[in-house]
Parts: C-alpha cells; sequence; structure tokens
C-alpha cells in the first residue's frame, strides 16, 4: 500500500473510533439507533449535505460521522464533524449561530433550541437535530442533556478562541470567523469580525511580526490614498470604495482595526482604542 493511501486509511480508522466511542442513541431514556454509523470525508460529503457541504469545507473540514436515533415517532440525527483546528471548530458554531438564542456552556460554546442543538470542543462540531412528531415540541431539555453528555465523551479544548476577548463590547450579534478574504481582501487570509451598529471591528492573527509587517504592507496596496495612522506598532487609513472609513493596524503579528464608518478619523479613533485591548 502507498504511503498517501496508508496514512488517509489510518486517519479514517481514527475518527472511526472515536465516532464509536461518542455516538450513541442511549445517551438519552428511550432513543434508539436506525441505523449503522455513517462517515463522510471531502470526497463525499455532498452526498449527504448536498449544497451545505461547502459551508464545512470552508471552515477546514476533516471528516463526519453521523448516526440516526429513534423514540416513538421522533427522529434525531447527531452529526460529529472533525475540524483541522479548535479555532475552525468554533468557526463553524460560531457561523451557525441564531443569532436571536443565547449562547450555552458547554464546551467551546453551545446553543440549544426547543429541537436542535450544537457544540464545538476541541477539533469538533457536534449537530443534533431532530424531527418531532409534533412540531411545535419543546424538547431542548433532552437536547441540552445528549449535548451535555457528547461533551464529556469529546477530548479537547473547552475555551473560545482568545481574539473574541479582543474585541469591544456591544458587538450587533456574535464575533464570526471569516475564512477567507476577511474584508474581501484576499491578503486577510482568515479572521475574525464582529459587527457593530455603525461599523466593524475585525482582527487576524499571523504566524509572525514580520509575515504581519508584510501582509499589511500588501494590503495597503489597495488603498492608494492611504495616509499613516499612530495606532498599534505601525497602521494606515483611508475613505476607501465599499469599505468607508477605514484604519488598519499592526500590533506584533496581529492585524486589526475597523471598516465601514461614516469618516476614516472615526475609525481610526476606534481602532486606536482596538488596539489597547490586544495583548
Amino acid at each position: 500500500m502507498k504511503a498517501p493511501t496508508l496514512l488517509l486509511s489510518v486517519l479514517l480508522a481514527c475518527g472511526s473510533a472515536v465516532a464509536q466511542d461518542v455516538l450513541d442513541c442511549h445517551i438519552a431514556p428511550g432513543w434508539e439507533p436506525s441505523g449503522a454509523i455513517r462517515h463522510y470525508d471531502a470526497s463525499n460529503l455532498f452526498d449527504y449535505k448536498d449544497g451545505g457541504a461547502e459551508g464545512y469545507l470552508i471552515f477546514g473540514f476533516v471528516r463526519m460521522s453521523t448516526i440516526d436515533c429513534k423514540s416513538g415517532a421522533n427522529t434525531l440525527t447527531i452529526d460529529l464533524s472533525e475540524m483541522s483546528g479548535a479555532d475552525a471548530a468554533y468557526g463553524i458554531f460560531a457561523a451557525n449561530l441564531d443569532p436571536n438564542a443565547p449562547v450555552a456552556q458547554i464546551g467551546m460554546g453551545g446553543q440549544v433550541e426547543a429541537q436542535s442543538a450544537t457544540f464545538a470542543k476541541g477539533n469538533y462540531y457536534v449537530e443534533i437535530t431532530e424531527v418531532a412528531a409534533n412540531p411545535n415540541a419543546d424538547n431542548s431539555a433532552t437536547l441540552r442533556q445528549m449535548a451535555s453528555t457528547l461533551e464529556m465523551r469529546l477530548a479537547g479544548r473547552v475555551t473560545p478562541p482568545a481574539q473574541l476577548h479582543w474585541f469591544p463590547a456591544g458587538s450587533a450579534g456574535p464575533v464570526r470567523m471569516v475564512p477567507e478574504s476577511v474584508l474581501g481582501l484576499q491578503e486577510l487570509q482568515q479572521g475574525y469580525v464582529a459587527k457593530y451598529q455603525t461599523g466593524q471591528a475585525f482582527v487576524v492573527l499571523e504566524s509572525t511580526p514580520e509575515s504581519a509587517a508584510l501582509v499589511l504592507k500588501t494590503v495597503r496596496k489597495h488603498f492608494p490614498n492611504a495616509t499613516a495612522a499612530k495606532v498599534g506598532d505601525e497602521a494606515f487609513t483611508a475613505n476607501a470604495q465599499y469599505l468607508g472609513g477605514i484604519c488598519i493596524f499592526r500590533k506584533g503579528r496581529v492585524i486589526g482595526g475597523y471598516a465601514n464608518l461614516p469618516e476614516p478619523q472615526q475609525a481610526v479613533t476606534l481602532s486606536a482604542s482596538f488596539a489597547q485591548r490586544v495583548p
């Protein structure tokens, strides 16, 4: 067997082992499996998720295992997705949050509603989706119990990404990961964005201060009328098409700032306050 094929077989076997240890319909009384555990990777995820598969792949999807359960006339499906890292797992969780529902303290973060529950822990993202005989039924208590039990069976980080705590309070919804082209700029490959009543703040974490400085220099070329700003280690501000008043700063290996503000000076003022929150 060739080395790449052997490695793939080992990875799939590891994923299957985790699924066998975690996925179990009996974690709540009265539920029974209605079929065997199924396994998916990037090559066949579209067979299961169809049009929704891209939403997983873009966040660093590795593999998924799923099981169907039944209790009387009620059915539910548990999807256990392994992502490329804990930040990716939190990213896909946050991308699917209902902004009008509270976030539960399950793993790095969870959300439990009347007939669904999701959470992220370590490299894993878990979705429990129920189809109840009574479409108005509130089974959140059972789903919370199931999510909490599954969370205890999974290893990994239980703290959300540190970058979330850097954003100023008062955002108009949860801070979300943007898996590529933050602010529509391809040089800002992956980061977090918080939208406010006016404008939005963002942060991108580069590998080193030197790589961050190079990225900032490249990004500035998109704004020929930009001027220097005294924020962080270096920064610039501009009045940009589509992005309005903008200020982008670098502090160490962190790139952040504000965009979509009425005036560049407002972006500079808010970015200066934001930079002070970055360690």
